[in-house]
């Protein structure tokens, strides 16, 4: 008997590390959830797998009414290129209010793109790291929001495609530092 409880002891104990390996802490920021997180980047995986497009179907249903086509790029990449139509609404300022600023009813269709949908991989579209694009984190938040009615745009194009319909804005230059005159 006294063996039996040895071994199941030494059994638990040995258990321990792996058990501690899995539990996880507490956040002490109660602000953030990184388990909430993880939770729904796997909900946003299976919904995203049945929303991706190829480049004609994006585009009609880009020109459908009600659609928005939504650009999370910074401004300065949005001003320096973005498809015609599209609004911008970069990531770092989505919040509730934002994103209801700019798509109103959760149920409308928004459709997204990023520089990693491009082939020409310079300015205002570099390449980003195949996990980190930009794609992935607009999904996942904008179904965190509850804005689920999200497509993607699964092609490569290029930007010099007439098809693409790629537009800068003509935006006047900065006025000089200092307070003085350009020309002397």
């Amino acid at each position: 008997m006294h063996r039996r409880l040895f071994l199941t002891t030494i059994g638990a104990t040995a258990a321990a590390p792996a058990l501690a390996q899995h539990k996880r802490p507490s956040e002490p920021n109660p602000q953030i959830d990184y388990g909430g997180f993880e939770r729904l980047t796997g909900d946003v995986r299976r919904l995203r797998a049945g929303r991706l497009l190829p480049f004609a179907r994006f585009r009609q249903l880009a020109a459908s009414d009600g659609t928005l086509l939504l650009d999370a790029r910074s401004e300065t990449a949005f001003r320096d290129g973005h498809i015609r139509g599209a609004i911008n609404l970069p990531l770092p300022d989505f919040n509730a209010e934002s994103l209801h600023a700019t798509i109103g009813a959760p149920g409308r269709m928004i459709l997204i793109y990023c520089n990693n949908n491009f082939s020409n991989h310079q300015r205002p579209v570099p390449i980003k790291a195949a996990p980190l694009a930009l794609n992935i984190q607009t999904f996942i938040n904008l179904v965190g929001y509850g804005y689920t009615n999200v497509w993607e745009l699964v092609d490569v194009v290029d930007f010099n495609d007439p098809k693409v319909e790629w537009v800068t804005a003509s935006i006047p230059p900065l006025p000089r530092r200092g307070g003085g005159s350009a020309q002397r």
